[in-house]
């Protein structure tokens, strides 16, 4: 009954704020991920056409294809994941404000090494960039996006070591202070994270599926059709869009 009469008290000031909060964070890590998913499966596309195009004619524009995605790419992962970071930390801030502890959760240790293997995997692709300008005929100039290329490997390095350090000392962190409040018991005027809206998980497998196939294309895995990948393309493109609105 105790329980029941709180239930019905007027949440106190700020409750509905960190609610919006959380609404923001969500739409942060939606964008996320599709600006990670749409230039992973982007630059396997093209890198993969670029290989099979028959004539040095053909392989230059979807070389420098290549090139203009992976600049894009790099500062859009960037802005939105840091956007995604901000606004997520600021909803842990005002957590512990109004509710005196943050739900810690194993996905947001997940999410974080998830981001990662994705940075990965988009670095690994741009690094083989040259080679489609070297296809192309373009010496000069796959030789100089070559040593761009080996700065970049470099950066990337230092700021793979740096994550490491930092997501252990998060983690570390996170653990600790869960272990010391012994877990949320909750609140009754916390809106939850159950009330959000996950997305159609169907769209979110059926754009991890296309990216995969793309890349176990790229990796010669297997080898599909080019129609096939242009199809793959379209259906991981059309996934991803889908989930962000």
């Amino acid at each position: 009954m105790a329980f029941m009469l709180l239930t019905e008290m007027a949440p106190p000031p700020g409750a509905e704020a960190v609610a919006g909060l959380r609404a923001g964070a969500r739409a942060a890590r939606r964008r996320a991920l599709v600006a990670l998913s749409s230039s992973i499966a982007l630059l396997a596309a093209v890198q993969l056409l670029a290989d099979r195009a028959p004539t040095r004619e053909q392989t230059l524009p979807l070389a420098v294809l290549s090139l203009a995605v992976l600049t894009i790419a790099l500062p859009t992962l960037a802005l939105t994941q840091y956007v995604w970071g901000r606004r997520a930390r600021l909803v842990r801030r005002r957590e512990r404000e109004l509710y005196s502890a943050a739900p810690a959760g194993l996905a947001r240790v997940l999410s974080r090494i998830g981001m990662a293997a994705g940075w990965a995997v988009a670095l690994l692709l741009g690094w083989t960039t040259p080679r489609q300008f070297r296809q192309a005929a373009l010496y000069d100039f796959a030789d100089a996006l070559s040593r761009a290329v080996e700065v970049l490997v470099v950066l990337s390095c230092v700021a793979g070591v740096l994550f490491l350090f930092w997501w252990a000392r998060d983690t570390l962190g996170m653990l600790t202070r869960a272990a010391r409040s012994g877990g949320s018991p909750g609140d009754p005027w916390d809106p939850g994270h159950g009330t959000r809206q996950p997305g159609n998980p169907a769209l979110w497998t059926g754009a991890a599926v296309t990216v995969a196939a793309l890349l176990g294309a790229r990796a010669h895995v297997w080898e599909p059709a080019t129609a096939l990948v242009y199809a793959l393309l379209t259906a991981a493109l059309v996934c991803t869009v889908v989930t962000d609105e």
